[in-house]
């Protein structure tokens, strides 16, 4: 345990902490889904360490409690997450969420977030989203759904979230002050793409709904939207 905080892990520091044998979250048991979200979250952010420290109204204190000085700052200060603290937190989610399932299956990364994130510790929907004019809909990440396109051999994170939103006629209502985003590579039997290179940053202007925008053509402020 380390009950002393740490701040996230930024350039050369990464590089020296992260980097190497022994590095990362421990895998057992069918861990992957939930040691990748948890490496995503953490290890180099601070825009949900909310999660952290907040008493928020339905907060869990012990898994909170194990989420930060178990988990989240060991990674911060070492580099390295021993399986065993994964496993308690399992154990604990097992509890929570009456599945028993949370400490042996391979899950969607997505069921985990919205347990820790909704039920333990009551934290506000991350994203708000609008499909073809109907109701808004609030979530904590948002999954790639797309058909195979030949042209995306290597595609960037980039170009998978902007048709992933065409081809669903999505929009965002409001820019999200976190976007996690789950990625088309995932299970063991198939995998859409053998890469995906992470976009360093996210250009959301075109998903953002009601943004006002540059006319391609004239330069003037846009009226018209040609998918």
């Amino acid at each position: 345990e380390c009950p002393e905080s740490f701040p996230p892990l930024r350039n050369e520091a990464a590089v020296r902490v992260l980097q190497g044998r022994m590095k990362g979250i421990q895998g057992h048991c069918n861990s992957c889904y939930m040691d990748a979200a948890l490496f995503s979250l953490f290890s180099c952010t601070s825009v949900l360490d909310s999660m952290l420290f907040m008493p928020f109204p339905l907060c869990d204190r012990n898994v909170q409690g194990i989420l930060r000085d178990e988990i989240v700052n060991p990674l911060r200060r070492t580099g390295f997450v021993r399986a065993s603290s994964v496993m308690h937190l399992r154990e604990q989610l097992t509890d929570k969420g009456q599945c028993s399932s949370f400490t042996n299956a391979e899950k969607d990364p997505e069921e985990f977030l919205n347990l820790i994130m909704q039920q333990i510790l009551g934290i506000e929907p991350l994203l708000k989203l609008q499909s073809g004019g109907q109701k808004e809909q609030e979530c904590y990440c948002y999954q790639i759904f797309m058909d195979k396109q030949e042209d995306l051999v290597v595609p960037d994170v980039q170009q998978l979230v902007e048709r992933s939103f065409l081809s669903s006629d999505l929009k965002l209502v409001e820019i999200p002050s976190c976007f996690i985003i789950q990625m088309p590579r995932f299970g063991k039997e198939y995998k859409m793409f053998s890469k995906i290179i992470p976009s360093l940053e996210l250009d959301i202007t075109d998903l953002l709904l009601d943004s006002p925008r540059e006319c391609c053509l004239c330069g003037d402020v846009a009226t018209l939207e040609c998918s």
